[in-house]
């Protein structure tokens, strides 16, 4: 094995499959080195969390990816992005095992159109650089492609536990994907230097040192950035006390739900609990309280007993409540996922409504098309219906008005979603969610921790309430105050500072993701420039070989100063269309040999020099 694995990394040094090691060899042992490249980078996220493992796997499927032709890398890049993605969403199943394989069956699409950018970019000199704006892009398609795209494995998240999580709040979760796979980059570049180096090539060695000091200033760097703030812990403009209920649900899985109206009712149980505790002074008096998504799940505006279970609630509690409803309309057969502020004597008052839906569980693109074919999609229910406008709320608290910035369950994916919260004027942040059908999943730890990157990229505290699984407090620097059980009815009151400060990522960010992917689609068409000049220009050396090697086979020709045409006498032409008869022993073909490029380096000892 050592010898075929030593032919197959110098095939990596020289940029051109080596011709010691057999075609089905090579292919084999990259397979191997992208399926365990895969598997690397899927246990970097939660709930493994073994995030060094993509210091290994994405430096691996770079250099596996190296120096093949285009339909084999597209071939390695996608087994990796099946590998990795059966690792970390295979959650999914929860809806149903084929919904799991046809998710994982297409996303992998990108993972194969990354491993043929990874090919097409390493041959350019600054190839590192370019690779990770590869990773930028893929993650820019992906994050929007279809139907809205599913963005939930951004390697940013798998980071937030890292000295690299002090890039959050500068240049956002696009810029942090950047600089992890930058990172990676750098670790291949460094592998690759050090082989050819062996070689006794000095610049060679000087690449290390180069990519040494590159990752290290990175990892410095990324550390310092940890202490940055753009706003005094204690906020001049006050503070809310907040009640985050988790009421519990009955039941897992797609049927988790359980009874009308018993999501509700355990949510106004927990609820009596919480302010019981809050009048005996055993925690502190919230200001008011937040329920989770779905925390009822029929129409409170239309359903009169849903409304008394509701009213009752917010009239024990004798505060507002930010109600998590499944709301009726706006056409016939459609509904709307949204957050009302409930005010004890007036009511609703405030309304957002859900902007990013889940494919196929929330809403069924194609509808009418879909639904004859595969009636399991029946159980979706009524379409959902997107919210238009930012997720701020205007209201009072206790006479004060303030912004209440709000992101329901899988909008967290979604930078646009959050920013326009933010740049909306948000001065404290909450997350509902409903995660009752994914409980005892890797989704449950994996969305915790997008939350905790949302809070670092934002320098912004995020009040967390589910229905059973898993709530809590991520303060600013995306640390776990506290947080909840699974499958428990639990709730807590937590102080949140009131914060109007914007982090250069929520300005920065949307506009060095398109830079970035826009470099690499550049890189890739320069590389493809660069391939068709060598193409070109070996074929113009090969035809330059093989006149010179006609003049040296027939001197008399050339002293009667008659043009020779290799490829036009019959005499020398050969079935395969390639003239010309060696007699100096093996032919050399440029064209197999890009890095040959002067045809004085073809001559034979024949032909003297100019």
């Amino acid at each position: 094995m050592s010898r075929p694995f030593a032919s197959l990394t110098r095939s990596f040094a020289k940029g051109t499959p080596t011709a010691p090691v057999p075609a089905q060899v090579s292919v084999l042992l990259r397979v191997v080195v992208v399926l365990l490249a895969g598997a690397a980078v899927g246990l970097s996220w939660q709930p493994y969390g073994l995030w060094p493992l993509l210091l290994v796997g994405i430096p691996a499927f770079t250099l596996a990816t190296r120096a093949v032709r285009p339909a084999v890398a597209v071939g390695l890049g996608y087994l990796f992005g099946l590998t990795m993605l059966t690792l970390a969403v295979s959650w999914v199943h929860v809806l149903g095992t084929w919904i799991a394989a046809v998710l994982i069956i297409f996303m992998a699409l990108f993972f194969g159109l990354l491993g043929l950018t990874l090919t097409l970019v390493s041959r350019l000199r600054w190839w590192p650089l370019a690779a990770a704006c590869c990773w930028v892009l893929i993650e820019y398609a992906y994050a929007r492609i279809p139907f809205g795209g599913f963005g939930w494995s951004r390697i940013a998240y798998a980071v937030v536990d890292t000295p690299l999580a002090g890039f959050f709040p500068i240049i956002g979760v696009a810029g942090v994907s950047f600089v992890v796979a930058l990172l990676g980059q750098l670790i291949a570049w460094v592998v690759f230097s050090l082989w050819t180096a062996r070689r006794g090539n000095p610049t060679r060695r000087t690449d290390v040192l180069i990519a040494v000091a590159a990752a290290l200033s990175l990892v410095l760097l990324g550390s310092a950035l940890r202490l940055y703030q753009v706003e005094p812990e204690v906020s001049p403009a006050g503070s809310v006390r907040v009640g985050i209920v988790q009421g519990n649900i009955p039941g897992r899985g797609i049927e988790a739900m359980g009874r009308a109206r018993s999501v509700t009712n355990n949510h106004l149980s927990e609820t009596i609990r919480l302010m019981t505790k809050a009048r005996l002074g055993e925690v502190p008096e919230p200001d008011f309280l937040l329920w989770p998504e779905n925390s009822t799940d029929i129409d409170p505006t239309v359903d009169p007993l849903t409304r008394l279970i509701v009213q009752a609630a917010v009239e024990v509690a004798d505060r507002p409540i930010l109600v998590g409803a499944v709301m009726q309309g706006p056409g016939a057969d459609e509904r709307q996922t949204a957050a009302l502020w409930w005010d004890p004597d007036r009511g609703v008052l405030a309304r957002y409504d859900k902007q990013n839906l889940v494919p196929f569980g929330e809403w069924i693109p194609f509808r009418a098309q879909l639904l004859p074919l595969i009636p399991l999609l029946q159980q979706v229910g009524a379409q959902s219906v997107p919210g238009a406008g930012p997720g701020v709320l205007d209201v009072a608290v206790d006479g004060r008005p303030i912004k209440i910035g709000d992101v329901i369950c899988f909008e967290l994916a979604y930078d646009r979603t959050l920013y326009r919260s933010l740049i909306g004027g948000s001065q404290i942040l909450m997350v509902q969610s409903n995660n009752a059908t994914y409980g005892g999943t890797g989704q449950i730890e994996q969305q915790f921790a997008i939350t905790r990157a949302r809070a670092m990229e934002s320098r912004r505290e995020i009040a967390v309430a589910t229905t059973n699984s898993v709530s809590g407090f991520i303060t600013r620097d995306g640390a776990v105050a506290t947080r909840t059980q699974e499958f428990t009815a639990q709730s807590m009151v937590v102080e949140m500072p009131l914060r109007s400060a914007l982090t250069p990522a929520i300005r920065v960010a949307p506009w060095l993701e398109r830079g970035l992917a826009l470099v690499a689609v550049l890189a890739c068409l320069a590389a493809l420039m660069g391939a068709t000049r060598r193409s070109r220009r070996a074929a113009v050396n090969h035809r330059s070989i093989r006149a010179e090697r006609s003049e040296a086979i027939n001197p008399e020709t050339t002293e009667k100063e008659i043009p020779v045409e290799p490829t036009d006498t019959a005499d020398n032409q050969q079935p395969d269309g390639r003239g010309g008869t060696d007699l100096q022993g093996p032919r050399t073909d440029s064209g197999d040999h890009p890095d040959l490029q002067r045809v004085g380096e073809h001559r034979t000892h024949h032909q003297p020099d100019s």
